[in-house]
């Protein structure tokens, strides 16, 4: 069954394909065989904040309609190379054409009609080249939950696309690993595969071990024993996030577990460095399933690991520094890695001295969104930028140069364990004026307006190019308009998209309304009720710490009738 992907406008007329990927005339009346070429762009309007751009595309063959007014076109079963789909939720819908792909990866997309998906495809070289991107005959099949809502409604979907997957006829869960093409092929690689994989001989396993993730590979002479039974099951629970294999081949057996058994990490060879060992041994004495996990949570990624769109969730949520440069360990392994290591130089020297601090290197063109986080989104030039993000949000940026003898890095992380930092906050500049009925708050002056502990605050955290915002607008102002004469309640908003949203608030959608009532500010509470003008009155004189001071409506005059002279 093929996935359909819901996008919307009308596909360009694309030349014929024939030529270049020697593909059949189609049959069906009133359709065309093309090939996508060169930059596929985004079908509607812009994309999204931090949406990485599409990348090129040659000979990927597809039907398409002749009509006007294209209602479907879908990539044929059988026809060279399999296509490789990433999904990007977008705002606003933009329409309801439709899009399917026989896409053999293993995973059920539930996708409604409302157009909330994108289509990017990666670069390829020819039809001949990119064939076979997963094998093991694993179907996606697709279902319209505008058309099918009794399914959909039965494994909860509430939002598209919904990604779910199935084992045996049972539903697994839903899908949460990368929505990068090859980050989805690669995760559900291995849940369609074996948890753990058999290495049979020396090829076998120095072909595993090369691999560009890491490697856990287990030692065992003895396949009953209680050992290999722990290592199956943690393999098993962590298949998601780490690559499992086993053997019992004698000559590895005894050339790195001499005693029978036992497992060892292997860290990527491109990554290898004089700083920390390529293989790590398990250091406990017995193997146990929650002992493996907690080993690998310390030691997969190294010192500094290279943090990339599929490994980011397992890399982010501590404190952490990123170095932000042109890695790119295809095409510039050398000096990708140069970096790196004065990176990991001055890292090592403050982890051994006992301070706490998880490191990374990253693209600056796949993070581009997190620099623009960071206010570094002008950089420019082949030196990093560096910048700290705390598990908390607290947010500290390098404004020193690095240097290459790292020494610039070094005093930055020093004044940070020191705490002699300034935390960066992104804001646009207070507004001179403020006498609005809405009042404009922006980072720096959030706590003064929003945490100001007498004030009950309705605030509305909003985004410029949100149709839903801009419809809430002129009834969010006319309830600011009635609240105007109130001493205690404020209405307020603050553009999400251009400053900091402080914590405890959490903003994932637009518009986000919270109410924040006086000597409670810390704990706001996030409002979900209908969004007419009444809906807010009503929501405030059940939660304001005061009733509140509404403006009466002037009512129009009568004009005095004149008396008629007699």
């Amino acid at each position: 069954g093929p996935l359909a992907l819901c996008v919307g406008w009308i596909l360009p007329r694309l030349p014929s394909a024939q030529s270049q990927c020697g593909l059949p005339e189609p049959t069906q009346p009133g359709v065309r065989l093309g090939t996508f070429q060169g930059s596929l762009a985004r079908l509607g309007s812009a994309p999204p904040p931090g949406a990485a751009p599409t990348r090129a595309l040659s000979c990927r063959p597809f039907l398409w309609g002749t009509s006007n007014r294209v209602r479907r076109i879908q990539l044929r079963t059988g026809w060279p190379p399999a296509p490789r789909v990433l999904l990007w939720l977008l705002h606003p819908p933009l329409g309801a054409l439709r899009l399917a792909a026989p896409w053999h990866v293993g995973a059920w997309s539930l996708c409604g009609g409302a157009a909330w998906c994108q289509l990017v495809l990666p670069a390829g070289t020819g039809c001949g080249s990119c064939g076979g991107v997963f094998t093991g005959g694993v179907p996606l099949p697709q279902v319209d939950c505008t058309a099918n809502s009794n399914t959909c409604n039965k494994y909860g979907v509430s939002g598209y696309p919904t990604l779910k997957i199935f084992r045996d006829g049972e539903e697994v869960g839903a899908y949460d690993g990368p929505r990068t093409a090859d980050g989805i092929v690669s995760h559900l690689k291995k849940q369609a595969g074996p948890a753990s994989v058999v290495l049979s001989s020396v090829a076998d396993f120095e072909k595993f071990t090369g691999d560009k993730d890491a490697s856990v590979v287990g030692f065992f002479r003895d396949a009953s024993s209680d050992a290999y039974s722990e290592f199956m099951k943690a393999a098993s629970n962590l298949r998601d996030n780490y690559r499992f294999a086993h053997t019992s081949e004698e000559d590895l057996v005894q050339k790195y577990e001499d005693d029978g058994e036992g497992l060892l990490l292997f860290r990527p060879p491109h990554l290898a460095n004089k700083f920390e060992e390529a293989t790590v041994k398990y250091p406990e004495d017995k193997i146990t399933s929650s002992k493996i996990k907690k080993f690998l949570q310390e030691n997969i990624f190294g010192i500094c690991p290279h943090m990339t769109e599929d490994n980011k969730d397992l890399i982010q949520g501590k404190d952490l520094l990123v170095a932000y440069y042109d890695v790119d360990y295809e095409k510039n392994a050398k000096g990708s890695n140069y970096w790196r290591n004065r990176v990991m130089m001055v890292a090592k020297k403050f982890l051994d001295a006992g301070h706490k601090l998880s490191f990374a290197v990253a693209s600056r063109k796949t993070f581009g969104h997190e620099l623009s986080e960071f206010g570094l989104d002008s950089s420019t030039g082949e030196v990093p930028v560096v910048a700290i993000k705390m598990a908390k949000g607290e947010k500290y940026v390098m404004q020193e140069e690095f240097s290459r003898d790292g020494k610039a890095l070094e005093r930055f992380l020093q004044d940070y364990f020191d705490g002699n930092l300034k935390k960066y906050l992104k804001s646009e500049p207070i507004p001179e004026s403020n006498d609005g009925p809405v009042k404009v708050v922006v980072a720096e002056n959030f706590d003064e307006i929003v945490n100001a502990e007498d004030k009950d605050v309705l605030i509305e955290f909003y985004a410029p190019w949100c149709g839903h915002c801009k419809n809430l607008e002129p009834k969010y102002k006319e309830l600011g308009e009635k609240l105007s004469q109130d001493p205690n309640i404020v209405v307020a908003k603050m553009d999400a998209t251009a400053n900091d949203v402080p914590s405890p608030y959490e903003v994932r959608g637009f518009p986000t309304i919270y109410f924040a009532p006086a000597g409670t500010k810390q704990n706001p509470k996030k409002y979900e009720g209908g969004r007419e003008v009444s809906d807010f009155i009503s929501y405030l004189k059940r939660e304001a710490t005061n009733p509140p001071v509404l403006q009466e409506e002037e009512k129009p005059k009568k004009k005095k009738k004149a008396k008629e002279d007699l």
